[in-house]
């Protein structure tokens, strides 16, 4: 730097709430460093001034600190390629270049760059150096602001094409029973987790219908979960015998999993709703809970092990239904793994059927039922459930 004039020297009055803020001034030369410290030093200004004299050095000062004063003529950093290295390790520190009066443009550009101002020196005393300081650190500050502003649309942009993937609109025509759904993620400030359910009506009394869970409450898993809702879906049809479509599932999950310790639990059922019957299969999920005739009962069906860990065939199980009025309530275990406020006992299956066997529930209207299941956990819990959630709740007539 050559120049060293100044403007003439004002003094401003003194801040009483403003913030102070930590300055470091990358400057080679000791006289331009020298005033600079002045300039502050007569304005009053709130700040800690700090001194590189290379940008090497500065490197090691940033911690800390709000705004850098850069010089664009170091001995190691020239011009706007020194500008440019130091934004590369400045983070969330606003950068203020000093440029001379022939190299103006070079502030332009500067700002161009990612700077948040320039300065000429010879144009500078300490009210507008302060307020430029300032300045260029609630730009900064402004501009992260936006920068997590879009990054939070963008994640709800993603979320809401999964959330199209994981949460499907039932495929029927029928009106022998209707199918009311519930999801809601475990993760803080989640959108989605890994559950997942489908129903697809194949022949006019004919339905598949899944509920899964994929290890896991993130973005990934969601995605895993998108994969394998639709291969299912797919899969049914395709016309895949039943006792094939759980073996063709878990192919797909082993072959899309990020690692190998990721596993998925199922449940699904093929309900025959001429014949009033029903054939379960459950790979490592919770018994499905059936409300028919007053009464409340987990379905007895013969479990497997989970998708993932060792191909094996699900085994299945047969139920009939009698009578017209009967509920089917379909889930993931983040329904039942909450605690009772007993000690350490979890809710589980037996928990569940007791809270739809209490006079309450038998006055929540279906369409409700699955939201009041989930208050209620929590209320016995004593607090929010900290997994994901995903009902199916199949009825036909009343279902109570």
């Amino acid at each position: 730097m050559t120049e060293r004039s100044v403007a003439p020297r004002a003094r401003a009055a003194s801040p009483v709430t403003q913030e102070r803020l930590r300055v470091l001034l990358v400057e080679d030369d000791e006289g331009d460093a020298f005033l600079v410290r002045e300039l502050l030093h007569e304005a009053e200004a709130p700040f800690d001034l700090r001194v590189a004299t290379s940008l090497r050095e500065a490197r090691g000062l940033l911690r800390g600190i709000h705004c850098v004063l850069l010089d664009l003529g170091l001995p190691d950093a020239e011009g706007i390629d020194g500008l440019r290295k130091l934004l590369a390790v400045a983070g969330s520190a606003a950068v203020c270049v000093l440029t001379g009066r022939s190299d103006e443009h070079l502030g332009v550009a500067a700002v161009a760059e990612g700077a948040q101002d320039y300065l000429v020196k010879g144009q500078v005393d300490g009210v507008l150096l302060t307020r430029s300081l300032r300045y260029a650190v609630e730009r900064k500050r402004a501009d992260e602001n936006a920068q997590r502003l879009r990054e939070i649309e963008l994640r709800q942009a993603e979320s809401a094409r999964l959330e199209r993937g994981l949460l499907p609109q039932p495929l029927m025509s029928t009106d022998q029973v209707a199918v009311h759904t519930f999801y809601r993620s475990g993760r803080a400030m989640g959108l989605l987790g890994g559950d997942f359910f489908d129903v697809v009506q194949v022949g006019p009394d004919k339905l598949h219908v899944i509920v899964g869970d994929v290890c896991g409450h993130g973005v990934d898993e969601a995605a895993l979960g998108v994969e394998l809702r639709v291969a299912w879906r797919a899969l049914v049809l395709a016309g895949v015998p039943d006792d094939r479509i759980l073996g063709s599932l878990e192919q797909v999950l082993m072959s899309e999993r990020r690692a190998r310790e990721v596993f998925a639990t199922v449940a699904s059922v093929v309900l025959d709703l001429a014949g009033g019957k029903a054939v379960f299969r459950l790979a490592g999920h919770p018994a499905p809970v059936l409300l028919s005739g007053g009464q409340v009962r987990p379905i007895e069906a013969r479990r497997g092990i989970v998708l993932g860990v060792r191909p094996k065939p699900t085994p299945a199980t047969e139920v009939e239904f009698s009578g017209d009025d009967w509920s089917l309530l379909m889930y993931t275990d983040g329904l039942i793994e909450g605690h009772t406020g007993v000690g350490n006992e979890r809710l589980d299956v037996s928990g569940l059927c007791g809270l739809l066997d209490e006079p309450a529930a038998r006055s929540v209207p279906l369409p409700a039922l699955p939201a009041w299941l989930v208050g209620r956990a929590e209320q016995s819990n004593g607090g929010p459930l900290a997994d994901d959630v995903a009902m199916l709740l199949i009825s036909s007539g009343s279902g109570r």
